[in-house]
């Protein structure tokens, strides 16, 4: 029996693990006394030294000292004081008016509110509360499908799961030992196809299904201009001027300044049109010009502030200015000053954001100390190997790996969060990805995607349960649940396509700019004959008669061959 266990200690501490988490034992704690447990049986039966857990105190201080970890509470902070600073009710109002004349309209722009917030807090609690306590009303007062509403609500809060700044991306960069800002850059084209993918979904109800998707009625659009126009050729007008402006300067700015990226030209260029147009729209109100519409007078008025938060977190990401935790402390004070010019920034608000982002800091690092302390030990009686040889020994090589890896998640989502899945499983899978040659970058985004249903999946999912505690008592717990279904597939068929085309992750190879220099010297080998010396000269050094020594580099012997 004793030989059994010794042989088989991976794998029975892992079934260990599994045991606690369903028994509903807190995760931080179950992680920490599993890890304990069976570091005191490994040294009893003589797989482990006592020394091994002198390690813990390191890498505690590691993780406190860990910069990537300090975004989380900062981002977390941003969320929750836009959550109340009244922007999330002032876009969902204008957009929905901007959308209201179609078909699904209220639903479209709970998606692109969805994605917006997203791009500015990071934070899914803060996106779904908010829209389900301001959309899900409207929607329901107006006819919308009870299930179709919950479902678009509770999905579009979870794109802050993958669209920067995303908790998780900072997780998952942590964990795998990545930048952050490459895993933002990377995680930037799925996410946007992810929202394309929704609103798809809405626009395939609105054609098969009209009645569950009904337009605005004309007494419920309020921004139309006094002879009844809807005041959109203005807007169309503004977006064309605003395009154009944004491609002149990236033409001019890119001629003067060849070494910028794509990127960061893009960044630029796009901050430069919409700073244009604010202006504009700005002398229009001041001076009364009448070149603007309502409609889109109070579009731009009401995009632009998240527009200058996202380049102030993101754009000074992308372009370098910024790393990923001052983006977010640039992004906390924006939050604030924002909820200040909304005149909604009270001390009892700063107050709850503060506490809330305590507790959920607190929470992410108990967490980690929990999974250092149950990594050290598993790694120490070689379940790091025990993994690396089950995962690399399934069929079809890396992609039946990348099946497999992704039905674990998936199934595991029902009942663990991203948190806990990102801490726990990650760890183990990154390094056998990394050996079978798949880049860790392209990975974290997969497994980002995936991890975006643990939020999703009923009956477990915190999006729907969000989602329940401000939804009216004539939505059904039952229509939240299967209202949220196809979003999940939807997300599934996401990650499908990631593994298909692989070029949908955008991953920038990097260039190793530490200059490699090799020296070589050039000595007489031991089958050179013996140093002769003249007779009556022995013990004296002769100069000529040393051997030589040639120090060169690489360079240098390339440019003698020459």
């Amino acid at each position: 029996m004793e030989q059994f266990i010794i042989a088989n200690l991976a794998p029975i501490m892992f079934g260990a693990l599994v045991i606690f988490l369903l028994s509903g034992f807190p995760v931080a704690f179950s992680l920490a006394a599993n890890g304990l447990f069976f570091g005191l049986v490994g040294i009893e039966l003589g797989l482990l030294k006592p020394e091994l857990l002198q390690a813990l105190p390191n890498r505690i201080f590691g993780i406190m000292a860990s910069e990537n970890l300090l975004a989380i509470p900062f981002f977390t902070f941003m969320g929750l004081i836009l959550e109340r600073s009244g922007m999330a009710e002032d876009l969902l109002d204008t957009i929905g008016q901007l959308f209201g004349p179609i078909r699904g309209g209220v639903a479209y722009a709970v998606i692109f509110v969805g994605a917006l917030l997203a791009a500015t807090t990071g934070v899914v609690a803060a996106s779904v509360i908010s829209m389900g306590l301001i959309s899900l009303p409207v929607m329901l007062r107006y006819g919308y499908d009870k299930r179709l509403a919950s479902g678009v609500i509770a999905a579009s809060g979870t794109l802050a799961q993958i669209i920067p700044p995303s908790l998780v991306l900072i997780v998952m960069a942590d964990q795998l030992g990545k930048s952050v800002g490459d895993m933002y850059k990377a995680a930037f084209i799925p996410g946007l196809m992810l929202t394309a993918m929704y609103a798809g979904y809405v626009l395939a109800v609105s054609i098969f299904k009209p009645h569950h998707v009904p337009a605005l009625p004309p007494e419920a659009r309020n921004l139309s201009e006094p002879n009844g126009d809807s005041g959109a050729t203005s807007l169309l007008l503004m977006v064309i001027g605003t395009v154009a402006v944004s491609y002149a300067f990236a033409w001019v700015w890119g001629a003067s300044h060849p070494q910028l990226g794509k990127d960061e030209l893009g960044v630029y260029a796009a901050s430069a049109g919409v700073a244009l147009a604010f202006a504009f729209a700005l002398a229009n109100r001041k001076f009364k010009l009448g070149l603007l519409s309502r409609m889109a007078e109070k579009v731009v008025f009401v995009l632009v502030p998240p527009l200058a938060l996202i380049f102030l977190v993101l754009g000074t990401i992308f372009v370098g200015i910024a790393t990923p935790t001052e983006g977010g402390g640039m992004g906390a004070m924006g939050a604030i000053l924002l909820a200040m010019l909304n005149g909604r920034l009270s001390w009892s608000l700063l107050k709850q954001a503060m506490n809330s982002t305590t507790r959920l800091s607190c929470f992410v690092m108990f967490i980690l100390i929990g999974s250092t302390v149950f990594a050290l030990v598993f790694r120490g009686v070689d379940g790091d190997l025990w993994v690396e040889h089950l995962l690399t020994s399934l069929p079809g090589g890396v992609t039946g790996f990348l099946v497999v890896v992704n039905v674990m998640f998936f199934i595991l989502a029902f009942f663990l969060d991203f948190f806990e899945l990102a801490f726990i499983l990650v760890p183990l899978v990154g390094p056998v990805a990394n050996k079978l040659g798949i880049d860790l970058i392209w990975f974290g985004v997969l497994l980002g995607v995936n991890m975006q249903t643990s939020f999703m999946h009923p009956p477990f999912g915190f999006a729907l349960f969000y989602l329940r505690s401000v939804a009216p008592k004539e939505v059904k717990t039952s229509d939240i649940y299967w209202g949220a279904i196809p979003f999940v597939v939807i997300q599934v068929i996401m990650v499908a396509l990631i593994i298909m085309f692989p070029h949908l992750v955008s991953v920038e190879k990097k260039v190793d700019m530490n200059e490699s220099i090799e020296l070589k010297i050039d000595a007489p080998t031991g089958e050179a004959e013996p140093l002769q010396l003249p007779s009556g000269d022995a013990g004296k050094t002769d100069e000529d008669s040393t051997p030589e020594l040639n120090f060169s580099t690489d360079s240098d012997a390339d440019a003698k061959k020459k």
